[in-house]
């Protein structure tokens, strides 16, 4: 099948419109042609960045050079151990090899499939069906659930819906008031940023809420600053105060909700004073916070990696969104609970199949009519599609072990996963090893077969932003020779796995698979099509968009870019309240590791980093990691700025220059996890996971420090 007309005139057109590979906000951009390459230009008519981009999306071109990604498949010689250069028949033939002779042996289950947050839409549903019609396996899952697993559990449960926001971006600018739970969105996504400058230029209040005085909270009106792992008791000291001091919305909650009384006697146990106990925060502040959010007309709660990357995180997320409903937030305008998704395609990721118990339009995998459905479209019998598996984490914990074979794409668990010393000591013990990626990166290090693929300018695929607003991204250049496409990765590997056909490697003709399998699910992309996606300014379509719809609703974008109107997506159409207590972390400090640690990113890095290392120019802003400290505890350990410190947990050590500041609370020191080697944050932090979302706690565990001797 050929590529459609948009796509084609797109990648012959002097600019092509596109958008940023790395976060969530998949900003707009065009992409020029300038010698070999392309330059990144501006493109000011895209809603979510108005043309802004930070020094990731400006200079992501540079890892399209062959100087810095891999250009030819790599195998491990039987002789000397290294990774040689291969054929690709040689690269693919081996990995069929590997994956058949683990299922012969040990059965489907044998073989394990871990997906990427970065994937496009056409690739995690091809990934998802290829494990479970090709494999037959049940375990296969994705780093996005180190992403915003919590809040898509807590969405559900809530609202019936999984979707980051439920209303545009742009929604934010205007609104009254925003509580920014657990966000460094300055650093993180800081294109976002001007929708809460705007906001605060109009009059409303911004609340930070975040152990660091990080350059978001120097944006806020009120920061407050919890000790990390205590947000769930944050939240539910602030619902007691709306109860106590008459802010509760009776009305909307006696219309549009159920479980109030549950939530608000679990609320009303958490006084203020006992949670300025548990969590630092004076109670001045936290009816300063109810005082500021309950006045404004319209208000929202947005949260982000802080609150859900804990072994609470769907309960913490829960009692946030209790504070919306309480006081009438959630589908009403301009106001409302969101989640600040963090990977590229975070939220298209998980829709469609890479997910251990999802299968496309975000359908249960044990739902009998969803398995139905989906195998109808795939052609195979709904008993032969397998049940749920594993975890993100746990999948990986069982490598080596029950799982003797992975297919891994797109991700980099050696530096991104918790307890990394471990996950990368169960990969080493595998059997069989095939990673598809774009670099070299220490995952692709250690396997046995290396595929290199294509990226995103060298590729037309749709991608979900954190609004659910589906966007194409179109190719600008072709790849190096001797790269190629996860589909064609995934077809090759299909065709000699005995399954020649159902894996297309035009992205379209995928897309327009998907479409069907999703088509009545909750996120519903039957009506999105390619050309819908070029059309006008491509602003992209918001799911759910069924094929009867008609494409006009508030926006040229179309879709529907606001949930929660009318009903919630429950079946009684009510929002639920979910009854939740404070508890603490599953790792609280002691004698013997007496201080908290809480990990996160920086400006110029990206993830793993496996990519954005590659910069020379982020590489001069963000050279390695640090720890951040407090002076006071700082003097303690007797160490200076720039003196080397040691943090110790019982799971690892890691050592890094100490960066000494006040805008951190004297318990807590925070790490980046961008890189390897000694400073490799991940081997410290703790693999607890949350018994909804099976988010493992990557916020928050208690360590020693150390100055090296």
């Amino acid at each position: 099948m050929q590529p459609s007309r948009p796509a084609q005139a797109a990648a012959h057109g002097a600019v092509t419109p596109t958008h940023c590979p790395y976060c969530a906000l998949q900003c707009g951009m065009g992409l020029a042609r300038e010698g070999e390459g392309v330059k990144v230009v501006e493109r000011p008519a895209f809603p979510v960045n108005g043309g802004a981009l930070c020094g990731k999306g400006r200079t992501a071109p540079a890892v399209l050079s062959s100087r810095v990604r891999l250009t030819e498949p790599l195998v491990r010689s039987h002789a000397t151990g290294r990774l040689v250069p291969a054929t690709w028949e040689e690269a693919l033939d081996r990995v069929a090899e590997g994956l058949a002779r683990t299922r012969a042996a040990h059965g489907a289950d044998a073989c394990g499939v871990f997906g990427g947050g970065g994937l496009t839409n056409e690739k995690a549903y091809a990934l998802g069906k290829f494990a479970r019609v090709v494999l037959g396996t049940s375990q296969i899952d994705y780093n996005g659930r180190f992403c915003m697993s919590s809040a898509a559990a807590a969405g559900q449960r809530a609202f019936g819906v999984d979707r980051g926001l439920p209303f545009p971006l742009a929604d934010v600018a205007r609104t009254g008031c925003v509580i920014l739970v657990g966000s460094n969105l300055a650093e993180t996504m800081p294109p976002a940023l001007r929708h809460l400058t705007e906001m605060k230029h109009n009059g409303g209040s911004l609340i930070v809420v975040d152990p660091r005085r990080t350059r978001t909270a120097e944006h806020a009106d009120l920061h407050l600053a919890p000790r990390p792992g205590t947000d769930l008791a944050l939240a539910l000291g602030l619902l007691h105060l709306v109860v106590a001091e008459g802010h509760v919305d009776e009305e909307y909650v006696a219309a549009r909700t159920s479980g109030w009384e549950g939530a608000r006697a679990a609320a009303m146990a958490h006084w203020p004073e006992h949670v300025e106990r548990i969590t630092g925060v004076p109670v001045p502040r936290l009816r300063e916070t109810v005082r500021r959010f309950t006045a404004a007309e319209h208000a929202m709660v947005l949260t982000a990696r802080g609150p859900e990357q804990q072994a609470k995180g769907t309960d913490t997320v829960g009692a946030w969104i209790n504070l919306c409903l309480a006081t009438g937030r959630p589908g009403r305008p301009l106001s409302g609970y969101g989640c600040l998704t963090g990977q590229g395609n975070g939220q298209g990721g998980r829709e469609h199949g890479q997910k251990a118990d999802q299968l496309p339009g975000y359908r249960k995998l044990t739902d009998p009519a969803a398995r139905a459905h989906v195998a109808a479209v795939w052609g195979v019998d709904p008993d032969s599609l397998p049940g749920p598996g594993r975890s993100a984490y746990e999948l990986l914990d069982a490598l080596g072990g029950d799982v003797r074979a992975l297919l891994l794409m797109g991700s980099n668990p050696v530096v991104s996963a918790p307890r990394a010393a471990h996950v990368e000591e169960r990969i080493r013990s595998l059997d069989f090893l095939a990673v598809a990626d774009v670099v070299l990166s220490e995952t692709a290090a250690l396997a046995d077969v290396v595929l290199p693929v294509t990226q995103w300018a060298e590729e037309t695929g749709t991608v979900t932003n954190l609004e659910g607003r589906v966007l194409l991204r179109r190719k600008a250049v072709d790849p190096p020779p001797g790269v190629r496409s996860d589909l064609d990765v995934l077809h090759g590997l299909a065709d000699r796995l005995g399954h020649g056909k159902g894996f297309p490697t035009d992205p379209e003709e995928v897309f327009d698979e998907l479409r069907r399998a999703s088509a009545g699910g909750i996120a519903d992309y039957a009506g999105i099509t390619y050309e819908r996606l070029a059309a006008g300014n491509g602003e992209g379509v918001f799911w759910p968009c069924p094929e009867t719809a008609d494409g006009g609703v508030a926006g040229p974008g179309g879709g529907t870019p606001r949930l929660f109107l009318d009903r919630f997506a429950t079946k009684d159409g009510r929002a639920r309240f979910v009854a939740v207590a404070h508890r603490g972390a599953a790792e609280e400090p002691d004698a013997e590791y007496p201080v908290l640690l809480t990990t996160g990113r920086v400006l110029a890095q990206y993830q793993s980093g496996a990519q954005t290392r590659r910069v020379a120019e982020l590489n001069a802003a963000a050279p390695g990691p640090f720890v951040e400290l407090h002076p006071r505890l700082a003097a303690r350990v007797g160490v200076a700025d720039g003196d080397p410190v040691a943090v110790v947990s019982r799971r690892g050590r890691a050592i890094a220059p100490a960066r000494v500041t006040t805008g951190i609370r004297p318990d807590t020191v925070f790490m980046p996890f961008h890189w390897p080697g000694e400073g490799r944050a991940n081997v410290l932090t703790h693999p607890a996971l949350d018994p909804v979302s099976r988010m493992p706690e990557f916020k928050v565990c208690a360590v020693r420090l150390e100055a090296p001797g």
